[in-house]
């Protein structure tokens, strides 16, 4: 079983940053892809952001491209989200996601794919 433990959330104006962290438990991290979703207030969960395995490849949703990075390092079991340039309609509680399957896909978008997840950190950005 695998513990996801996200951090960083927090209120900040528009146009700030902020960066996530999603710290994981055991020695299997690097041989998971890593995602990071979010949900707003009465809207559904949705993806942002996915990383392969060595952080080599990323995809982003449209939404956040180009305003948001997410990275990995396997030394240190975490995977992050730079937040750059925020907007009000970013306002969600952000979860951090693992799929163990070990296929030969770089990246996953699909939320039902993933196996593990955090209990979600709140970002709340302020016009």
């Amino acid at each position: 079983q695998v513990q996801l433990v996200e951090s960083g959330g927090g209120l900040v104006q528009a146009g700030g940053s902020l960066r996530l962290a999603c710290a994981a438990s055991g020695r299997l991290f690097s041989t998971y892809i890593m995602g990071w979703f979010r949900q707003a207030p009465g809207k559904e969960r949705e993806f942002v952001a996915t990383i392969s395995r060595d952080g080599g490849n990323t995809y982003y949703a449209g939404s956040v491209k180009g305003r948001f990075t997410i990275s990995r390092d396997n030394a240190e079991n975490t995977v992050y989200l730079q937040m750059n340039s925020l907007k009000p309609e970013d306002t969600a509680v952000y979860f951090c996601a693992a799929d163990q399957r070990y296929s030969g896909i770089y990246f996953e978008t699909r939320e039902y794919e993933y196996d593990y997840w955090g209990q979600g950190t709140q970002v709340t950005v302020s016009s």
